[in-house]
C-alpha cells in the first residue's frame, strides 16, 4: 500500500418533537449492508504478486571468462519478493482492475477468486500516474463481475464500502463515509482522490471502494499513516471517473498515451485589466526540441487559458495537455510582457516521467 483508513462510528440521533408526538428518528445509514455484501464481494479478488531480484550488482563489461565465473553466483543471489493487494472483476470473461504498485513491477501474479479458486493473471497494462492497471485471468466458467459507479456524483458524508485483502486476511469489508474530495497527496500532477474513512489497511491496495447501491466509485489506493503501520483514519481512492477511462484504454491497448508540450509550469497570480487577481500557469523551462518551442511559447508567458478554458492552476494545465490525444491541437492564450497573444500548438507524446 502506498500508505493506507479508520472505521467511523455510527451514530443514530433521535428527536421528539413533543410529549404528545411519535419520536422520530434521523437514521445515518442502513440497518445492514449485509444484503450488499453478498452481492459484489465474489467479484472481489485477493492478488499475490512475485517479483524477483537480485543483490549482485549487473555484470557489465567484465571479460566473459569473469562473467562466466559470476554468473552462477548471480543466480544464487536471486531472491523472491512477494506481496499481496486487492483487485475487482470488471468482465466476466475475467479481466481485472488494481493497483499498479500492486502488480506493475510483478514476475508473478496470482488471482484467489472468492470461492478459494488460484488462477495465474497476465498483465495487460499499467499506469503509473494514475496508479491503476489491468490483469486478466482464464476461467472455466463466466465469472461474477461489478459495474462502476459515477464518482462525480459522490457527496462529502455519503456512505462507501471498501473491500479487499488487509493483511493478507482476505474477503473483509469496512464501511465508512467520503470526508472528502479532490486530494492531491503529492503523488503525481494527476491526484484527484476521494478522501475516507473506511478503515483501508495494507494489502487493500487495488481493492473497491463500493457506493450504497454496490457499484465502484473508487479504488482503494492510499492511506496517511505515521507510523507507517495500517490505518488510523484516512485513506484515499482514485476516483471511478479516472479509473474507468484509464482502465479501458489499457484493456484497449495496454499502455496510456498522454499529450506533451515540453514545458515546466509554475503556479501565479496575474491581474487582468481591471487589476483583478486572476489564476495563471507561468512557463519555468522550454525544451528546446518539444511542441511549446517550435509554437513560439517562451520562458516567462503565462498560460491565461487553453482553447478558451480557463487554468486555476498548473495542474489544470498538465491533464489538460495530458488528456489531448498526440498530434492533437490546443490553442493557448498567453501574456507575454503585458500583450496577450493566441500560440496554436500541435501537441506531441508525453516521455516517461516528463511532467509538462
Amino acid at each position: 500500500m502506498r500508505a493506507l483508513s479508520r472505521r467511523t462510528a455510527i451514530v443514530t440521533a433521535a428527536a421528539c418533537a413533543t410529549m404528545l408526538a411519535r419520536p422520530t428518528f434521523a437514521r445515518v445509514g442502513p440497518d445492514s449492508f449485509a444484503p450488499l455484501i453478498k452481492r459484489v464481494l465474489p467479484s472481489v479478488v485477493n492478488i499475490g504478486v512475485t517479483e524477483i531480484v537480485s543483490n549482485a550488482n549487473p555484470l557489465g563489461d567484465l571479460p566473459p571468462e569473469i562473467q562466466r565465473q559470476l554468473r552462477d553466483r548471480l543466480r544464487r543471489n536471486r531472491r523472491e519478493v512477494q506481496g499481496a493487494g486487492s483487485g475487482f472483476i470488471i468482465d466476466a470473461d475475467g479481466t481485472i482492475v488494481t493497483n499498479s504498485h500492486v502488480v506493475g513491477q510483478a514476475d508473478k501474479i496470482l488471482v484467489s477468486l472468492a470461492d478459494g479458486t488460484e488462477l495465474p493473471a497476465k498483465l495487460i497494462g499499467s499506469d503509473e500516474l494514475t496508479d491503476i492497471a489491468v490483469i486478466r485471468v482464464l476461467a472455466k466458467h463466466p465469472l461474477p463481475a461489478v459495474a462502476w459507479g459515477e464518482s462525480d456524483n459522490v457527496e462529502v458524508g455519503d456512505w462507501v464500502i471498501a473491500a479487499g485483502n488487509p493483511f493478507g486476511l482476505g474477503g473483509s469489508v469496512t464501511a465508512g463515509i467520503v470526508s472528502a474530495r479532490g486530494r492531491d497527496i503529492g503523488a503525481s500532477a494527476f491526484d484527484d482522490y476521494l478522501q475516507v474513512d473506511a478503515a483501508i489497511n495494507p494489502g487493500n491496495s487495488g481493492g473497491p471502494l463500493f457506493n450504497a447501491d454496490g457499484q465502484v466509485v473508487g479504488i482503494n489506493t492510499a492511506i496517511v499513516s505515521p507510523n507507517g503501520g495500517g490505518s488510523v483514519g484516512i485513506g484515499f481512492a482514485v476516483p471511478s471517473a479516472v479509473a474507468a477511462k484509464i482502465a479501458a484504454e489499457l484493456r484497449a491497448h495496454g499502455h496510456i498515451e498522454r499529450g506533451w508540450l515540453g514545458i515546466s509550469v509554475i503556479d501565479l497570480v496575474t491581474q487582468d485589466a481591471a487589476h483583478r487577481h486572476l489564476p495563471g500557469v507561468g512557463i519555468a523551462a522550454v525544451d528546446r526540441a518539444g511542441p511549446a518551442a517550435r509554437a513560439g511559447i517562451r520562458v516567462g508567458d503565462v498560460v491565461l487559458t487553453i482553447n478558451g478554458q480557463t487554468l486555476d492552476n498548473s495542474r489544470d494545465l498538465i491533464r489538460t495537455v495530458a488528456a489531448q490525444p498526440p498530434g492533437g491541437a490546443l490553442v493557448l492564450l498567453v501574456r507575454r510582457q503585458g500583450r496577450e497573444m493566441e500560440l496554436p500548438v500541435t501537441v506531441g507524446k508525453r516521455p516517461v516521467n516528463d511532467q509538462g
